[in-house]
């Protein structure tokens, strides 16, 4: 995986046990509680959703929660903001076509 092993001021960083989750139906690696997009990015997933009108990629863009550029759909769910939802085993995390209105 693409990770921070030390930092040359954090230090090492702290990380919660690994667990497993699914990216668009392919298995994937990360570590309990750090973002989705954390655990997409060090996995080499770099495209969360497509916007509706011309299909442009796009991907972690503000990490605080404040666009809507890293929305996927999680466990079913729509809109959900990957840069600051923790991960849980056995998440199911699909790209996502566009941004609803709803809960958007």
């Amino acid at each position: 995986m693409n990770r921070i092993e030390e930092h040359p001021i954090l230090g090492e960083p702290q990380k919660g046990r690994e667990v497993t989750f699914t990216f668009d139906g392919k298995e994937m690696k990360g570590c309990e509680g750090e973002p989705i997009a954390m655990a997409l990015k060090a996995n080499g997933v770099m495209i969360h959703r497509y916007t509706k009108k011309e299909h442009k990629p796009r991907g972690i863009f503000c990490a605080i929660g404040r666009c809507t550029d890293c929305v996927m759909v999680v466990n079913g769910k729509l809109n959900v903001r990957t840069c600051i939802t923790p991960l849980e085993e056995g998440m199911v995390v699909q790209t996502q076509d566009g941004v609803t209105a709803k809960g958007a």
